[in-house]
């Protein structure tokens, strides 16, 4: 009765251990070879690689078996990156982000819970900065965030998108260039910022705006299109130091 009693105790802590960490155990399986994968295509001209971009013709042709097998294998880096950041640890996070992706995150710079993550290796982010939950980066065409910002939470950043001026609804027929945030910038909840934007040192980008051109050094814009409704004190001297809520 004992040695059942002790099997029944053992079998619902391994439950639930494999429940509460799932996304760890799946996470630590598989980064070896999303390691690799990187370190094969990393190096290569922005473009070439097969999760860059998707900007394949939005027709239906015959695909190569290349393209068909890229696609999975651009499909499941996708999914290996959302479980990442459902990984309830930020330690854990920071070291795939940085060590098998090849994102530039500086230290103290903080993550939150759930952000989507594109082409972290396009993707530098600064001393103290923060990452506010449920964030879409996407680095396809390379994002630039300083130090000490801080983003709430549900920020967009969209580096590429379609061109619907073109017959085949591509994106690479529009001329992009990174998305860069300077120092101290405070990026509101549920923003978008666009592609090509560069934001200014200390500027506040509103809650809900979407921002298309750059905004100024310590302009507060807000608005669709983002527009100029104030001014932030130029004398900025708060530092974060790279605490964050646990597990989150």
């Amino acid at each position: 009765m004992l040695v059942m009693n002790t099997l029944i105790i053992i079998l619902v802590v391994f439950l639930f251990l494999l429940v509460v960490f799932q996304n760890f155990f799946f996470v630590l399986f598989f980064s070896p070879f999303i390691k690799l994968y990187y370190l094969m295509v990393g190096k290569k001209e922005k473009g070439n690689s097969i999760l860059s971009r998707d900007t394949e013709p939005q027709i239906i042709k015959k695909r190569s078996a290349v393209q068909i097998i890229g696609g999975y294998v651009s499909s499941f880096i996708s999914y290996y990156l959302y479980r990442v950041s459902l990984t309830p640890s930020h330690h854990i996070r920071n070291f795939i982000y940085r060590s098998v992706c090849g994102m530039k995150m500086a230290k103290k710079a903080v993550i939150y819970y759930g952000a989507e993550i594109r082409m972290p290796s396009n993707i530098i982010i600064g001393k103290g900065s923060i990452i506010g939950d449920n964030s879409i980066l996407d680095g396809r065409n390379g994002i630039t965030v300083g130090e000490n910002v801080v983003f709430a939470s549900n920020v967009r950043i969209w580096t590429e998108q379609h061109d619907h001026r073109d017959p085949w609804f591509r994106c690479e027929t529009q001329e992009h260039k990174p998305v860069i945030i300077d120092d101290r910038a405070w990026i509101g909840s549920h923003t978008i910022i666009l592609h090509s934007v560069h934001i200014g040192e200390g500027a506040v980008v509103a809650a809900g705006a979407v921002v298309t051109h750059d905004v100024p050094p310590y302009a507060i814009v807000a608005g669709i299109p983002a527009k100029q409704v104030g001014e932030r004190n130029h004398d900025l001297q708060y530092v974060m130091d790279g605490s964050h809520r646990h597990f989150l």
